[in-house]
């Protein structure tokens, strides 16, 4: 072979090998940029607003000024005073009692419909060992000419409004054992105006 064909061939197979750094270089570089463009749109791809965007001040601020269906304040009718039943004009007593003993002040009234029909007498209420009780009574007896056999004494006109406890005749100037104590007239007067049943209301 000659020398000039051999450098031909030198030559073709230089241009060959060159053509195909190029071309694997190109191929590289192709693939580097279409790697680098894919990251790149990978990386510069901006989050979706909607995902993950706090809530602004001003809506937090609407939240919060909303009042709650259930805070609102309710209010309670109040309920009306109870009533106090009336009194009797000029006794301490209720108007609708047939009769009326004030324990503090000594005295005993008769009453009609709320008005006074006799009194006020003097009375002598029970001792300290021996009170008499206070409150609402009924009218459970009457006896003329009683006779208190546990104190071995005399009870005329007897008006009995509780257990044991009576009008009656009797000392103005001593206690009595529990009993309501009159003169001897008002003791009467009593006995013929009272009734079974009749309310007796005695007052401290």
């Amino acid at each position: 072979m000659t020398v000039k064909k051999i450098m031909l061939a030198v030559s073709a197979a230089a241009a060959v090998l060159v053509l195909a750094a190029c071309g694997t270089a190109s191929e590289q570089a192709a693939g580097l940029q279409q790697v680098a463009a894919t990251a790149s749109t990978t990386t510069t791809t901006p989050p979706s607003s909607t995902s993950s965007a706090p809530a602004s001040s001003s809506s937090r601020a609407t939240a919060s000024s909303s009042p709650s269906r259930s805070s609102t304040p309710t209010s309670t009718p109040k309920k009306p005073a109870p009533t106090q039943e009336a009194q009797a004009a000029g006794v301490p007593c209720a108007a609708t009692v047939d009769a009326c003993v004030d324990l503090s002040a000594r005295k005993a009234w008769l009453l009609h419909d709320g008005q006074i029909v006799y009194g006020p007498v003097q009375i002598m209420p029970g001792m300290a060992s021996h009170p008499t009780p206070v409150g609402t009574f009924r009218v459970s007896s009457k006896v003329k000419d009683y006779h208190s056999r546990e104190f071995d004494a005399p009870m005329p006109n007897s008006v009995f409004f509780q257990s044991g406890i009576a009008f009656h005749e009797g000392s103005l100037s001593k206690y009595s054992h529990g009993c309501i104590h009159l003169s001897s007239s008002a003791s009467e007067k009593f006995f013929a105006s009272l009734s079974t049943g009749d309310t007796v209301q005695v007052v401290g």
